[in-house]
């Protein structure tokens, strides 16, 4: 009688065994893989199942979600430059490929990886640095056909594989950055002198443009002036001065005008010689001697290249004979 508890409790335990023994759960997006004494016996899908205890076994579960594997590779570029890539690749297993993913391959990380090393040191040691950048999407299209055909056959389909960064050595970096900087001053440095050349023209053609206004300006003036001497003399003639005499009075005026003028600015330094009040009618004399000399000695110049032409003539017409 005394054996009877523990004969009680033994069978409930084993009872127990049995039980949680024989059912099982599979989460969504999740296979099991069901083995039968070390065979492989089913697989099942996401839901709530039972199998034989003590005979039938879990022998493992897949996921059926997408993975990412990392891998950071380094290799040498073609113009000897090393370079670190870091390449992503996202991988799955198809619901109609658990068997083979299961039985066939033991570590697909460790196989992805291989494929990665091997694709990408063949193929960045064909580019030159600069390449390297602008082809990336080449280097994972390479990597994703040849994972692509390699994991095929052991359940695995690639979606994508991604080069997500290409870090070359610092110092190389630094020299690029230095080539890049240097790049950019000279461009700014050919933007300044354009503008610069700019300025400098712009400033040359208002200041040709303000020389010849301001010769228009004094072209101008003196054509007025001389209109108003014109007729200055002329009003003078009709009251009986003759055309010496009215020079003469002219110059005289604007001497005094322009005396009074510079009189009447106290800070001027402008000193006036000569300054006698003679000093119009001498200056209008020796006006009238040298025009008069320029018009004598015009005269005999003239002269002069009409004997010069007519004996060229003569000569000529002797030879001619």
């Amino acid at each position: 009688m005394p054996d009877l508890p523990i004969l009680l409790i033994l069978a409930l335990f084993i009872g127990f065994l049995v039980v949680t023994g024989s059912f099982f759960t599979v989460k969504q997006q999740s296979m099991v893989i069901l083995e039968r004494l070390g065979r492989f016996t089913s697989i099942r899908g996401p839901g709530f199942h039972f199998k034989i205890p003590f005979i039938d076994k879990v022998a493992g579960r897949m996921s059926l979600k997408v993975k990412q594997l990392d891998v950071n590779v380094e290799t040498k570029t073609k113009d000897n430059v090393f370079v670190k890539l870091k390449v992503s690749v996202q991988y799955v297993v198809g619901r109609d490929s658990v068997y083979d993913a299961f039985y066939k391959l033991d570590r697909p990380d460790e196989q992805i990886n291989s494929y990665i090393f091997d694709v990408v040191r063949a193929e960045v040691p064909k580019m030159i640095l600069d390449d390297v950048f602008v082809r990336k999407d080449d280097i994972a299209n390479a990597i994703k056909g040849e994972l692509q055909d390699a994991m095929q056959n052991y359940g695995y389909n690639i979606v994508r594989a991604l080069v997500t960064d290409i870090d070359p050595d610092a110092t190389v970096k630094s020299a690029m950055n230095r080539i890049n900087a240097a790049e950019r001053e000279k461009l700014a440095a050919e933007y300044e002198g354009e503008s610069e050349r700019i300025r400098i023209v712009a400033k040359a053609k208002a200041e040709a443009e303000s020389k010849r206004l301001q010769g228009q300006g004094i072209a101008d003036q003196r054509r007025e002036i001389a209109k108003g001497l014109e007729e200055s003399v002329d009003i003078l003639n009709s009251v009986g001065i003759n055309s010496q005499e009215a020079s003469a009075l002219i110059v005289v005026t604007q001497h005094y005008d322009t005396l009074q003028s510079m009189g009447e600015n106290v800070n001027s330094n402008l000193i006036m010689l000569p300054n006698a009040p003679t000093a119009g009618s001498d200056m209008l004399s020796q006006m009238t001697a040298s025009f008069i000399a320029s018009q004598q000695m015009g005269e005999e110049m003239k002269s002069s290249s009409d004997a010069l032409k007519a004996a060229k003539n003569k000569e000529k017409i002797k030879l001619q004979r």
